[in-house]
């Protein structure tokens, strides 16, 4: 089986289709009792998180029967549906709403993520900015690009090779083990600059459409990572665990940069000292 693009489009209309009766009716006008913690203060889900959740999967089962659901809040509440990444003919990995604590906020910075997972491998993926409904798609060997009202705008490139003075990203520096962040801080001085808009679905879309350099998490959760990282890897990017082995379904840990090339890659990677965080 492999994912076309006729289902890539049906996907990204559930997306839009929860974005518009799930999420934005409910963004800014959330009610206090409406967001909870899932036990650590900075990690947030809202009744919006739930619903939005549930319309993605109630959609994508009739829409393919017999396919996985791998949402975050599920695995919320136990990690049994993690065993399908592996183990499901398909499954659809969904983050209903990745920068929850900006979208509680009322902060325009979040997105819908999703990944279509066939045997093992990313062979879909779409990103939602519901904000202005524009949207960056991926298939496996046939590229990325720029989606807007349906039709596919422009293709994705991510940045080219440039000088690390000229680079610009983000970095996960502060989840980094203590002895490590005085090397990691100190390179970091000399790169062209630095940002975290908490939110890895607005990062991915700068870094896919070459408005940044770098990427760096520390944290590699699927429904958080399994869409970038084929976004990045079609548009043109470089990407890997800190040990140099590749991100999929099967191997999540250890950490995950991206940059323009394996060169830059090396030269970031090495620089903060991170090639022995696993």
């Amino acid at each position: 089986m492999t994912v076309t693009r006729h289902e890539l489009d049906q996907l990204l209309a559930i997306l839009r289709e929860a974005a518009a009766i799930e999420i934005m009716p409910r963004f800014r006008r959330l009610d206090p009792t409406e967001i909870h913690s899932k036990g650590d203060p900075l990690d947030l889900v809202t009744c919006a998180d739930e619903g939005a959740e549930r319309f993605v999967a109630d959609r994508v089962v009739t829409l393919w029967p017999g396919t996985a659901m791998v949402g975050e809040e599920a695995c919320a509440r136990g990690p049994e549906p993690l065993a399908a990444l592996t183990t499901a003919r398909r499954a659809v990995v969904l983050d209903p709403i990745d920068g929850t604590a900006n979208f509680a906020a009322g902060t325009p910075l979040f997105g819908v993520m999703a990944a279509i997972v066939e045997d093992g491998q990313v062979e879909a993926s779409a990103i939602l900015d519901p904000v202005s409904g524009d949207a960056a798609l991926a298939l496996r060997r046939e590229g990325a690009w720029l989606d807007r009202d349906g039709r596919a705008l422009r293709p994705l490139r991510a940045a080219a090779p440039a000088a690390l003075s000229a680079m610009v990203g983000k970095t996960a520096w502060r989840s980094l083990p203590a002895a490590m962040r005085e090397q990691a801080t100190g390179f970091l001085a000399r790169v062209g600059g630095l940002w975290d808009y908490r939110c890895a679905a607005h990062e991915y879309l700068q870094a896919a459409d070459g408005h940044c350099h770098f990427l760096m998490y520390t944290r590699t959760l699927p429904w958080d990572h399994l869409p970038g990282s084929l976004l990045l890897q079609e548009a043109g990017a470089y990407g890997a665990h800190f040990d140099g082995t590749p991100y999929t379904p099967g191997h999540l840990k250890g950490g995950l940069l991206y940059a323009p090339d394996q060169a830059s890659w090396l030269t970031l990677r090495d620089g903060m000292g991170l090639s022995g965080l696993h």
